[in-house]
């Protein structure tokens, strides 16, 4: 099947959950029936369920996140009329406002550090990875505009790369010439931007569970590693011969998703789905290390040039450590609490730098490993939300803003 056509099957599809909906017996609730009444409720419940579930809506957003939250969905092509857009993003705002979350706990230290950001060019994007070039370029993977981006922080000028319809690029990598890997979190691909042509190849997963590729890294030897959360599946693919070796976890519905590269070329990564780290070798043998509370739920990974691995638990708000020699795993609450859910992470400049993307303001938090103490920066107009991180050529840390859509430098003196 083309990529052309899968933009049209896609609406199609959500178009059909509405009517399937209207066909249900009537003793059966309607998705979407207890929601406040008002113009745009019938569009909202007949269209917002075809691609997810229909109550994420009650997570609310302020009124800014609803314009842009809507917008992405624009650009991916959700069925919904020209006309019809004003009156749905209205009832959007007015009848899920953003829930309470918890205030930034902000704490003051030695380290000094400016937070730069900068507007994308392209509305509702959805900057999912943020990925430092060799260059000293921030790039950004627009997973609902379909565009790979590059801005140069100098002069502050931006160039985006169309991808093929429906792809989502989600994680993205520099290889040594220069090219861009990245994953079709949509379509089941691996792909690769010609930086200096703009081509587009695509390397499709062999396998149909293999539906949502998330983050790839590449070895010293050149392989390109992923992961793929739902598909509870690890990869690698030699970019020489295009072969693909493909292993699934011992945990079932791990949900493997952040990784990351040791200095020995060992592949990393976090299973969101269990307690557990693991790493996988080249004959795809994969071994876990268990965490040490059964609710953890490490979500993305850093690893120091020492090779000591540091990881976010998303679900419990904590700052996680684990000695891969050792089996040592060591936790700290994060500063905003257990509601704080840390996100994005890398490690340089002596410090592990990682994101609150559940405080309001979003903060930089910066742990010191030496003194176990922590020192915390508000993202300005508030981050929403910073899912993944890098480092620049100057060890700087670099965010992607998900819902602000923004990419950033955290500037450290």
């Amino acid at each position: 099947m083309s990529s052309r056509s899968l933009l049209p099957l896609v609406a199609a599809a959500l178009l059909g959950s509405v009517f399937s909906a209207a066909a249900q017996p009537a003793q059966r609730p309607q998705p979407g029936a207890s929601f406040p009444d008002g113009a745009g409720k019938e569009m909202v419940t007949g269209v917002c369920g075809g691609c997810h579930d229909i109550n994420r809506l009650q997570a609310g957003y302020t009124p800014e996140g609803w314009r842009t939250v809507t917008r992405m969905m624009r650009n991916f092509g959700a069925p919904v009329p020209d006309s019809e857009w004003e009156a749905v993003t209205a009832y959007l705002i007015k009848s899920f406002p953003e829930k309470p979350r918890p205030a930034a706990v902000i704490i003051p230290g030695p380290v000094e550090a400016t937070i730069r950001e900068f507007d994308l060019p392209t509305p509702g994007s959805r900057p999912h990875d943020p990925m430092a070039a060799h260059d000293g370029a921030i790039w950004w993977s627009g997973q609902l505009a379909n565009k790979l981006g590059r801005l140069d922080p100098k002069t502050e000028q931006f160039k985006e790369y169309p991808v093929n319809p429906m792809s989502a690029p989600h994680g993205l990598v520099e290889a040594k010439d220069g090219n861009v890997w990245f994953t079709g979190n949509f379509r089941g691909f691996i792909g690769k931007l010609d930086t200096k042509t703009g081509e587009i190849t695509e390397y499709p997963i062999p396998d149909p569970k293999a539906k949502d590729p998330h983050t790839l890294v590449i070895d010293h030897d050149g392989i390109v590693w992923f992961t793929v959360q739902n598909g509870n599946i690890v990869g690698r693919l030699d970019p020489k011969t295009g072969q693909f070796k493909l292993a699934t976890p011992p945990t079932e519905k791990a949900r493997p998703y952040g990784m990351a590269v040791d200095s020995k070329n060992r592949v990393w990564f976090v299973e969101f789905g269990a307690p557990k780290i693991a790493t996988i070798d080249n004959d795809m043998r994969i071994t876990e290390y268990q965490l040490l509370d059964p609710a953890a739920r490490p979500r993305r990974i850093a690893i120091t040039p020492e090779d000591k691995i540091y990881y976010t638990d998303f679900s419990r708000g904590y700052l996680g450590f684990l000695d891969p020699v050792s089996g040592q795993v060591k936790e700290w609450a994060s500063p905003s609490g257990p509601k704080s859910f840390p996100y994005g992470i890398a490690a340089t400049k002596g410090g592990i730098w990682y994101c609150e993307s559940g405080a309001k303001p979003n903060t930089i938090v910066r742990f010191d490993p030496k003194t176990e103490k922590f020192q915390s920066w508000p993202i300005p107009g508030g981050g929403d939300i910073v899912r993944n991180m890098d480092v620049n050529r100057d060890g700087n840390p670099i965010l992607a803003n998900s819902l602000a859509n923004q990419v950033g430098v955290v500037e450290v003196k």
